[in-house]
């Protein structure tokens, strides 16, 4: 994994203020539902933090996409994170590491687009973490990164970040839990759609209801399957 590379590239006199930090989203591809970020933040000593990466290893921390459900679930459980607590705008600490969640409404994707609001959902979710004191290097999923410039923190993008560093790929966990639980929940509430079982991703079921169902306050009306179905009252513009 490379944390153990990025951690070695810190340098201090001492260990006070030190972090390691990975940012990953979910929900980029979907038809509905907001986008979701979290990031993952090691304020540990230098020589804390491979334990707690070792940790994680064993767990099988990895690509949310990649593991089952009840995988996911497992491994926020051994973490002690209640994935049904699991909120927005919310920072967790335990003492060893801090995670934060943060997300962009369809409202606000269709204003700014997807690419920015994944970027802006990330930065927010790093700022809620960070104590504006500690300096380190911010690992961000993909090949683009945030509009975010701070001297004390080193920006690095990583493609297919979520199955190379154990932060970024817990991230991609913990987001994906708690969005994965908000569609489920809004899919009782605009039923018709399967999205309590696709997540608001453009599965043949969802196209087909869009159809016939037509859009919902939910859906992105910007998006192709989407604005084709739209009601001249529900226009953007």
């Amino acid at each position: 994994k490379m944390d153990f590379t990025e951690l070695k590239k810190i340098h201090l006199e001492n260990n006070q203020g030190l972090f390691l930090a990975g940012s990953d989203e979910v929900g980029r591809g979907c038809l509905a539902g907001p986008v979701v970020a979290a990031t993952v933040i090691f304020t540990s000593s230098q020589n804390k933090m491979p334990e707690l990466f070792n940790i994680l290893k064993g767990l099988g921390v990895t690509d949310s996409k990649k593991i089952t459900r009840s995988k996911r679930r497992s491994i926020l459980s051994k973490l002690d994170i209640s994935f049904d607590s699991l909120q927005q705008n919310i920072k967790y600490n335990n003492n060893e590491f801090s995670f934060s969640l943060c997300q962009q409404s369809p409202k606000e994707i269709d204003k700014i687009n997807i690419l920015q609001a994944s970027l802006l959902s990330m930065k927010n979710s790093f700022k809620l973490c960070w104590d504006k004191k500690s300096k380190g290097i911010w690992m961000i999923d993909g090949n683009k990164v945030p509009d975010f410039d701070e001297l004390l923190v080193n920006k690095k993008s990583v493609i297919k970040g979520d199955t190379k560093s154990l932060l970024i790929g817990l991230a991609s966990v913990i987001a994906k839990e708690y969005r994965d639980n908000l569609m489920e929940k809004l899919g009782n509430i605009y039923p018709g759609y399967g999205i309590e079982q696709n997540a608001g991703y453009p599965t043949k079921l969802h196209k087909d209801a869009i159809k016939v169902l037509g859009v919902t306050p939910i859906h992105r009306l910007s998006f192709r399957g989407v604005k084709e179905y739209i009601i001249p009252s529900e226009r953007l513009y």
